[in-house]
């Protein structure tokens, strides 16, 4: 799928991602079932342009298998093609209207993250990669715009795709704009480490520069709560409560998938472990 470059700040990001060879796998910001890339145009474009217009093969697809996971919710099968077909469904024009969620788009995508949350709580031994693709545009920016989860399902991508650059340059930006800027530093490393020699220097810049927008994002966002804080308090302490409140979501939590451990912030953590009791 190609990115829609109308947005602020979105060209720089997708030379990030596709600089050098231009390499396939756009995971970055994509879009929402425009051109090629993952599975020939993705899920949602495959499902608005193949199936029936109604979605009502899908809708079917959703109630049998969400009956399936009441009754059975350690069913690790059930919850992997419930969330694929939540996925299909999103394609239908209820939910994506000119490339971008309605509100039943984004009600749906909760329901999606919920399904892919309660999926992967269960352990699976090999989770599904095309459905982890996925989850990245659901968790990104013009989704559901939840950047540490989208960092957690992009560490189950990369370790299946360790010699990625676009993948690491992927995690290094959704880490950064997650707050977690060491693992953003680490990831963005070993983007440059893998990028073609020739255009190492030039991707070290870009990841910078995206490292100091998140960065700046964040002081100005705390300026905001801060201020905000200490209006309604009236004393300094309010402002500090709300700076560490607003201090970013740290990996300081692990979670283990296909036998592998993967660090991630408390809230991914305790979501996950809610899912799975639900």
């Amino acid at each position: 799928m190609l990115f829609d470059l109308r947005g602020r700040g979105r060209r720089r990001t997708v030379r990030v991602i596709y600089i050098g060879l231009a390499l396939l796998m756009g995971v970055g910001l994509i879009g929402f079932g425009i051109g090629g890339g993952l599975g020939g145009g993705g899920l949602l474009n495959a499902a608005s342009n193949s199936e029936s217009s109604s979605g009502a093969t899908f809708s079917n697809e959703i109630k049998k298998y969400r009956k399936l996971t009441r009754e059975q919710p350690s069913n690790v099968v059930a919850w992997e093609k419930l969330t694929n077909a939540q996925l299909h469904e999103a394609g239908n024009e209820a939910y994506v209207a000119n490339n971008k969620l309605t509100s039943k788009g984004k009600e749906l995508f909760s329901e999606v993250a919920h399904s892919w949350n309660s999926y992967i709580a269960l352990n699976p031994p090999k989770p599904s990669l095309t459905l982890a693709k996925e989850m990245v545009r659901v968790f990104g920016e013009e989704g559901l715009n939840q950047p540490a989860a989208a960092v957690t399902v992009l560490q189950i991508v990369v370790a299946s795709e360790p010699q990625s650059a676009s993948l690491f340059g992927a995690l290094a930006e959704y880490a950064y704009k997650a707050k977690n800027t060491r693992q953003g530093d680490l990831a963005a490393a070993k983007a440059v480490s893998l990028a073609p020699s020739t255009d190492r220097a030039r991707l070290k810049k870009e990841l910078a520069e995206l490292k100091k927008s998140a960065a700046t994002s964040t002081t100005s966002a705390t300026s905001t709560s801060s201020t905000a804080a200490t209006s309604s308090s009236g004393t300094s302490s309010g402002s500090t409560a709300t700076s560490t409140a607003s201090g970013g979501e740290a990996a300081n939590a692990t979670i283990t998938v296909g036998g592998k451990s993967y660090k991630v912030s408390q809230k991914v953590k305790e979501e996950l472990e809610s899912s799975k009791k639900k």
